[in-house]
């Protein structure tokens, strides 16, 4: 089990002022399950303001988490380094069905707050007073058989706060655990209950789900049970699009397996768990159900949906409340997705790869990851000229940038030296002589102030012909 100097001082303090306090929760389990624990959470007898005046015995790095809710922070340093503390009284609270916002009443015993907690690998406890380890609800069988129980009946659960609906996909996808069918069952029968859960909460647990080692179990839970209907309804509307090249199972599975795909990359490329890459690979086809179109000869096409899907992406990471630069960057990966089809059926110019960087601006390396992931053909064949295609773009993409800076394209004189040239005050017209130039530069590469300055005369001269 988990030891540190921190723990014994927080057990020490709290024993001299005549209190129990006991390590609970995620810290207990992830020990026990041989991972990382960085922060600790305690459960005590003490209220809120005993808790304090403790841990102010031992830091002056103390905070209020939530008083209301019995929670006081700190901030203890070890040989080991920094550790977060929270210490929250023993709870015992009612909820109102209509709130996921609990009425808080404060417990006087250990059985009884571990029963309000969410699963059963949750609601162990060790007393770091006395050594005691308290698992009232078999939390320590359904740790060894990586199996997720509530420790009351689900139904009163996820009543009791939906959002545990959607901790259950999460910890499946961080912890390799499977649901038990009660807590499936009970998930697919209240979906409708994650509605008055706000935004950015159910926001949150998305996008920690999206962001563990291993996501698909996690969102295949939420599509199977419902709750990605109300959520992100667009992937789960996947599931009923069947592929029309019976290449893989469906466009649903396939949107899995970019996902799957574009983690190995981010991996491979030397990248930490990245949220937009992730998002950008679940929601790149969600146009298709809208676009989907039969043509002569049985011939399915799916016309223009890299655009309809990012405008579905954009209005769905909106209503999650996901942040403008995080919206930005996934919507224009879904919108281009699709572009570097145009370099595998035929050659590029220069130009035309310095018009990918340029509508790829700083999400390039996201655009790469994402477009490699979405070869999942499984004709080799295709599958190897596809490849080679792609790493054939970015060694161009490479060489050019050697030859200028190519993810700042920009063109060769800047609004001050056009109005100069030109004799023109700040207007529009400025504005299209610095596309002109931008588009010269696109197609033709750098170019010399002089050279620059002559085409930008011969253009004037052109338009008031």
């Amino acid at each position: 089990m988990l030891a540190t100097p921190v723990i014994r001082r927080v057990a020490d303090a709290f024993a001299a002022a005549g209190h129990d306090v006991h390590l609970v929760g995620g810290p207990v389990r992830d020990a026990l399950m041989g991972r990382g624990v960085h922060d600790l959470d305690f459960t005590t007898d003490a209220r809120p303001d005993a808790i304090e005046a403790i841990l102010r015995t031992l830091t002056s790095s103390t905070w209020d988490i939530g008083r209301e809710f019995g929670t006081i922070g700190a901030s203890l340093r070890d040989a080991s380094g920094e550790w977060v503390v929270e210490v929250t009284t023993y709870r015992a609270d009612s909820y109102d069905p209509a709130s996921r916002k609990p009425t808080v009443e404060f417990g006087d015993t250990l059985t009884g707050d571990l029963a309000r907690r969410d699963f059963t690998v949750n609601a162990m406890a060790l007393s770091v007073v006395t050594g005691a380890f308290a698992d009232p609800h078999g939390g320590l069988a359904d740790l060894a058989a990586g199996v997720l129980r509530t420790p009351s009946p689900p139904q009163v659960s996820f009543s009791d706060d939906p959002l545990r609906m959607m901790r259950a996909a999460r910890f499946t996808a961080q912890l390799g655990f499977t649901a038990a069918p009660e807590v499936v069952e009970a998930m697919t029968a209240m979906a409708e209950r994650l509605d008055i859960i706000s935004a950015e909460r159910v926001r949150d647990e998305l996008s920690k789900l999206l962001l563990a080692d291993v996501p698909r179990p996690g969102l295949d839970l939420l599509v199977r049970t419902g709750l990605a209907d109300r959520v992100i309804p667009e992937v789960s509307a996947l599931v009923r699009e069947v592929d029309e090249h019976g290449r893989h199972k469906d466009i649903y599975e396939h949107t899995l397996t970019v996902l799957e795909q574009a983690i190995d990359l981010e991996r491979s490329r030397g990248h930490a768990p990245d949220l937009v890459n992730r998002l950008a690979a679940v929601f790149h086809d969600i146009g298709k159900p809208r676009t989907k179109r039969f043509e002569a000869g049985n011939k399915v096409t799916f016309h223009h949906h890299d655009v309809v899907g990012a405008k579905m992406t954009r209005k769905r990471l909106t209503a999650l409340r996901y942040s403008n630069d995080v919206i930005a960057a996934v919507t224009k990966l879904v919108e281009l997705h699709l572009r570097f089809h145009g370099y595998a059926d035929a050659d590029w110019t220069d130009a035309a790869v310095r018009r990918y960087v340029r509508d790829a601006g700083d999400q390039l390396e996201h655009l790469h990851i994402l477009t490699r992931a979405d070869c999942t053909t499984r004709n080799a064949r295709k599958a190897n000229r596809l490849r080679t295609a792609y790493e054939q773009l970015e060694w161009r993409i490479d060489a050019l940038a050697e030859q200028e800076e190519l993810a700042s394209i920009r063109p060769d004189l800047d609004g001050e030296q056009i109005m100069a040239i030109l004799g023109i005050a700040p207007g529009p017209l400025v504005g299209q002589a610095y596309r002109f130039l931008l588009e010269k530069r696109l197609d033709d590469g750098p170019m010399s102030s002089d050279a620059a300055r002559e085409a930008l005369l011969a253009w004037w001269a052109e338009r008031d012909a």
